[in-house]
């Protein structure tokens, strides 16, 4: 989306990749303050039930494309984990941190694999959103199911999860897509002007 509009306006390519690294760092940034937010506020089952790295990832995605989307998807788990180990509690936990980054990918590659469409029908992040998030958490539970011998992790245990995590998928099925509907509905009005 932000690449379609960058190009309409014969952005060059180095503010095209200012704006994206500018808004892919604000995005991962999110995704490490979001789960911080979230336990303060809800406790430490807020992150299994609300899912709110997944939220800034997802939208990252829809906003940046496939490969800004796969970078932001793999960035904001490791470095949510890197600067809560710094701190002394790390989030994700060691163990969990390879599965999120992978889950976490397929959930940006997937909703970035949509944002030509969602510039021209905003309408789509729906769609976009939902199928990102079943084929990420599809996506855990097979690397679980194939790594399980070597991870502390068990397919019922990721099953259990991610029905525990139902309430942050819905949640963010209607945020990040109504998210993306109201930027596209302010750039292009703000387009519109120009």
């Amino acid at each position: 989306m932000i690449e379609n509009i960058l190009t309409k306006k014969q952005a060059s390519l180095r503010v095209k990749l200012t704006v994206k690294t500018l808004i892919s760092t604000a995005i991962i940034i999110l995704a490490v303050v979001l789960p911080q937010i979230a336990h303060a506020a809800a406790g430490a089952q807020a992150g299994i039930t609300l899912l709110p790295m997944y939220l800034p990832v997802l939208l990252g995605g829809c906003l940046l494309g496939p490969v800004w989307g796969l970078g932001v998807g793999v960035l904001s788990p490791l470095a949510s984990f890197l600067i809560t180990s710094a701190l002394g509690t790390p989030m994700p936990a060691a163990a969990r941190l390879p599965f999120m980054m992978a889950e976490l990918a397929v959930f940006a590659l997937v909703t970035g694999l949509f944002s030509k469409k969602i510039e021209k029908h905003a309408w789509l992040a729906f769609p976009a959103v939902l199928l990102a998030q079943v084929s990420g958490r599809a996506f855990l539970l097979l690397a679980v199911a194939l790594f399980q011998s070597i991870t502390p992790f068990t397919v019922t245990a990721i099953w259990g999860q991610i029905k525990t995590g139902l309430i942050g998928i819905v949640l963010q099925a209607a945020i990040v897509p109504l998210t993306v509907i109201g930027l596209k509905y302010l750039l292009d009005k703000e387009n519109s002007r120009d």
